[in-house]
């Protein structure tokens, strides 16, 4: 089943069911917004898989990605991992980070009051907190109880997603250095129109993981390919680690961190700072600047045989307006 949230004038706006081919959409049966549906999976959901049925079948109208927010305008949580330890080893190599301990996630909680809509400019201060992209998976659980195991906690995950995580990564080592988490540095995120069951995502959901690349291009370029199946940790062992002392509510959003790979030289990355590590390492001088005003990425992910799965994210930075 494919879901998305469309613009009503509301904060939550109206939940939406849309065909496989992201073609046709119609007005959810009896449920106003995902978080309703989040709260009550299990009475909800069979009757919007038959809806799901009828618009694969040709029901429904046309689907406009542009009249899209997130599909989940605001969550009660978003917890962000950082899964894929090629970044985090780069990352720690060119910034000369002491390594982090090896068999725990890493995990922070963010920002969760909105989640900004596919295809709108983002606001941001300044040019000079160092603007950067971050292309990644997520997933939304229903309820977990307090200390889920991993097996059991592989069936709260209901919804795979595709976010690009904003950083500024001029503020970053500033907070980091204070022991606390994130605040200025990471902004709202974005997320990509659509979210999918993890059935649709067929062979390509596999160990817990999105088996299928997220292409980036940025300012028209290709950026990056990276595959999401190279994560140290599943969707599954992140969601059981984040229940491990704390009830997780129903339409907690849980990020994999920048996806990345080993050969990341080859295949390109999903954020400017890996990009400018890699830089680092090979020529001594970092040389992709980070965003301006008017920069503008793009983030996909699409099957192996080429259909759509989430919809694209595509969009500007601009300057924030007083």
């Amino acid at each position: 089943m494919k879901l998305a949230t469309l613009r009503n004038g509301t904060a939550d706006g109206r939940l939406h069911v849309v065909s496989r081919d992201l073609a046709r959409a119609a007005p959810a049966d009896n449920v106003l917004t995902l978080q309703m549906l989040m709260e009550d999976w299990s009475a909800l959901a069979p009757e919007l898989e038959a809806q799901y049925a009828r618009l694969n079948d040709g029901a429904g109208e046309a689907f406009d990605p542009g009249s899209a927010l997130a599909p989940m305008p605001r969550a009660w949580q978003w917890l962000d991992g950082s899964a894929y330890d090629s970044h985090g080893d780069l990352m720690q190599k060119v910034f000369k980070l002491d390594p982090t301990p090896k068999g725990r996630p890493l995990m922070y909680q963010g920002l969760s009051d909105r989640f900004l809509p596919p295809t709108a400019d983002v606001p941001l201060p300044s040019e000079a907190d160092g603007i950067d992209f971050e292309g990644e998976f997520g997933v939304i659980c229903d309820a977990v109880p307090m200390a889920t195991d991993v097996v059991t906690a592989r069936g709260h995950i209901r919804l795979v997603v595709q976010i690009n995580d904003w950083s500024l990564r001029t503020l970053a080592p500033i907070e980091m250095k204070t022991g606390f988490g994130w605040v200025q540095a990471k902004p709202a995120c974005s997320m990509a129109p659509v979210a999918v069951t993890p059935d649709e995502l067929g062979d390509a959901w596999r160990d817990a993981r999105v088996d299928l690349p997220l292409v980036v291009d940025f300012n028209g370029a290709r950026f990056g390919a990276a595959e999401g199946f190279e994560m140290s940790y599943g969707f599954d062992e992140l969601v059981a680690h984040a229940a491990r002392t704390r009830h997780l509510v129903a339409g907690t959003i849980i990020g994999s961190g920048t996806v990345s790979n080993s050969n990341f030289r080859d295949i390109g990355s999903s954020c400017i700072a890996e990009r400018r590590g890699i830089e680092l390492l090979d020529k001594g001088a970092a040389e992709t600047a980070y965003m301006s005003f008017g920069d503008c990425v793009r983030m996909e992910c699409r099957t192996r045989e080429d259909a759509p799965v989430f919809g694209e994210i595509n969009q500007r930075v601009v300057a924030l307006k007083g």
